[in-house]
């Protein structure tokens, strides 16, 4: 034998006589000698090669770390993962720490090889002193290679492979060894204690060390103190019954162990050895908790609705599994574009208006966009997430594929595109329709003619209006100031349903649960489908950039290890004539001058914006935009949709009923007024 397998008998030799002698000593003693005992001291003779046939080659799989969601401005909203871990370089740990954690767990560890055969040596004759089985000499090389092979088995969901990773045999003792000769032949001493601080576990859900250090001390590694060394240096050998949080006594006392041991290893002049062991641990602990659930953020929703929007997204992954496996496991930092200040602005809104658990059963919601981007500046409804009674984790705001709860009816808040469909017909800003008598007791007859399919209604189409009509001709303006529903159905039955579906479609409207936007002229004309303030919002926001509409996007980049995996960029497309939208702008500017916004308008700033209002008034919206921001606000019973809400008061308000002017439209201008403060007013087309 000669060369690099040489070397390996040798060692494979000498490393056989000194664990069978160590093992064979135990058992003897204890009366349990085998025939696995008598075939290990055979090794040292004639089956070096049954060592070096062992696997030999030790890949080291990318370590589970958490993820980090933040806001535009950097803040944290949350850490999802499955395991609380942030990998640093070695550069990234305090010299003490490292020399704390060699000293407890191997003090030669830059003197010796794979092996430590003077650690053998005093193992072996432990074992005859003592009549049993070391589990001491395992080099911190070693102990690396047992802790990796647990956690790339855990990470494959191989449950039996992790225990048999840790298990106290002698053929698990033999596959360490032949790993950490192989490991110390192509890794640096300082690669295997980074990766070694790096991955093992600290107690309390904190794996690594600078998890460790931020979790216990609040501090990043590179900062810890002597004291705060020594107590995570020693918490590796038991973590759960030494962390500092749990078990403060035993923490303390094997830190000073390790505090002893760096002394006799000179490490610690008697001096720093004596204000060490005096230092209360109480002094140095800090102990946080990152938000790692959605449960824990300040911004619950939003954390729950980037979630779901990541994994949906095929640039992060094949699958929803591989794309969640990588949120929750790959160290990622996702810059989000919520504005802090906006999403504060929305939660104070909302709870001022419609406060939690309020007598008429309601809840609010909203969300806000940025027309041109479609980037997501804020959402939030008035409940307690939650999974207890009395709260819930539906997104009111959002689609159902992203944790909503499937949208609610959007009533004549549909009318902004009957508006953009005449306009592009040619009718104009002067135009006027011919609307039936009604009103909300007395409903005016359209018959299936005026429908034909496939846009049609197969029988007599009752409708009524919220404010009395006489019957004849009213202008356009006036018509949605009023938000006479027989003069827009009028509209419909001139320009055709299925032109006006074609255009809300092509604005992006669609059923909050994913369906596609009926064809059923009620759904069409009167918003009598569910869907939800996301999607409002950005169809909203296409009507303030001249029929531009953006897919809206929480995520502006996604990094992982200083590389920028994916970075979003705005996804518009051009779906109208510019003219024609601009001309509906001004019919909905119309409305807040003269009709359902008028008690709402921003002071000095031009909006536009229409209300909406389901049958019964179970459901009540304000959709509105100005040209740098478009919000979406719903106010409805989410439990009982079809429960009428007449003679309502909430917060101090009474109203006849609950259309969309009575609560959503001042929660919406609450919301703009606050976040367009201080903003330039820019003029509506």
């Amino acid at each position: 034998m000669t060369g690099r397998r040489g070397d390996l008998g040798r060692t494979a030799r000498t490393l056989a006589a000194f664990v069978a002698a160590a093992v064979s000593a135990g058992l003897l003693a204890a009366g349990l000698w085998t025939p696995a005992v008598a075939a290990l001291g055979g090794l040292s003779n004639a089956g070096s090669d049954a060592f070096l046939d062992l696997p030999s080659t030790f890949t080291m799989a990318q370590l589970a770390q958490g993820s980090r969601i933040l806001a535009a401005d950097g803040s944290v909203i949350a850490t999802p993962q499955d395991q609380d871990r942030v990998v640093v370089d070695l550069s990234r740990v305090a010299p003490v720490m490292r020399t704390a954690q060699v000293a407890i767990e191997d003090s030669r560890f830059y003197d010796h090889g794979a092996i430590d055969l003077q650690g053998l040596t005093r193992a072996v004759v432990e074992d005859l002193r003592t009549g049993q089985a070391s589990e001491g000499a395992s080099t911190l090389t070693q102990q690396f290679v047992k802790l990796s092979l647990q956690e790339q088995a855990l990470r494959q969901g191989q449950d039996a492979a992790a225990r048999a990773a840790v298990a106290k045999t002698i053929p698990r003792k033999l596959i360490d060894l032949r790993y950490a000769v192989a490991l110390e032949r192509s890794w640096t001493k300082d690669q295997i204690l980074q990766g070694y601080l790096n991955l093992a576990y600290y107690g309390d859900g904190a794996y690594g060390v600078e998890a460790a250090a931020r979790h216990y001390f609040g501090v990043h590694a590179s900062a810890l103190t002597l004291t705060e060394a020594a107590t995570l240096a020693g918490l590796v050998q038991s973590p759960s019954t030494t962390d500092p949080v749990h078990h403060p006594g035993a923490a303390q006392a094997r830190r000073n162990v390790v505090l002893t041991r760096m002394k006799a290893l000179d490490e610690l002049t008697p001096a720093q050895y004596a204000a060490a062991v005096r230092h209360p641990l109480s002094r140095d602990l800090d102990v946080t908790r990152p938000p790692a659930t959605c449960g824990a953020s300040q911004d619950p929703y939003f954390c729950s609705f980037v979630i779901a929007w990541l994994e949906q997204q095929p640039a992060l992954g094949p699958t929803e599994q591989a794309r969640r496996d990588l949120l929750f496991q790959g160290g990622l930092t996702i810059r989000t574009t919520l504005d802090p200040s906006v999403q504060r602005t929305v939660d104070a809104s909302l709870r001022a208006v419609a406060p939690e658990h309020n007598a008429l059963g309601v809840a609010a919601a909203a969300f806000v966009t940025e027309p041109g981007t479609g980037a997501v500046l804020g959402l939030g409804q008035d409940t307690t997430y939650g999974s207890r009674t009395g709260s819930t984790e539906l997104d009111y705001a959002v689609d159902r594929r992203y944790g909503g709860s499937g949208g609610f009816q959007f009533g004549s808040t549909a009318k902004a595109f009957a508006l953009v469909t005449a306009m592009k017909q040619g009718l104009g800003t002067r135009a006027s329709v011919n609307a039936p008598a009604a009103d909300n007791h007395h409903p005016a007859t359209f018959s299936a003619k005026q429908f034909p399919q496939p846009c049609g209604v197969g029988s007599p189409w009752s409708v009524y209006n919220d404010e009395p009509w006489k019957g004849g001709s009213m202008s356009l303006k006036q018509a949605t100031a009023q938000s006479t529903n027989t003069a827009f159905v009028a509209l419909a039955s001139r320009i055709g349903v299925c032109a006006i579906h074609s255009t809300m479609t092509a604005f992006g409207i669609h059923g909050g649960d994913g369906q596609p936007l009926g064809t059923y002229p009620p759904q069409v004309v009167l918003g009598a489908q569910a869907v939800s303030p996301q999607t409002m919002a950005e169809a909203y926001a296409g009507l303030a950039d001249h029929g531009t509409v953006c897919d809206v996007h929480p995520v502006s980049s996604v990094v992982q290890g200083g590389r920028t995996l994916w970075a979003p960029p705005p996804a518009c497309r051009q779906v109208a004539d510019p003219d024609a939208v601009d001309q509906a702008t001004q019919y909905l500017e119309y409305n807040m001058t003269h009709g359902s916004g008028i008690l709402n308008q921003l002071p000095g700033r031009p909006t536009a914006g229409k209300t909406g209002t389901s049958d019964g008034n179970a459901q009540s919206w304000f959709v509105g935009y100005t040209p740098q921001l478009a919000t979406a606000v719903w106010v409805g019973n989410p439990v009982h949709p079809t429960r009428h809400m007449f003679n309502v008061s909430m917060a101090g308000k009474s109203c006849a009923s609950m259309t969309g002017a009575c609560y959503a439209a001042p929660i919406w201008r609450r919301i703009m007024d606050g976040v367009l403060s201080g903003e330039p007013v820019e003029p509506m087309p």
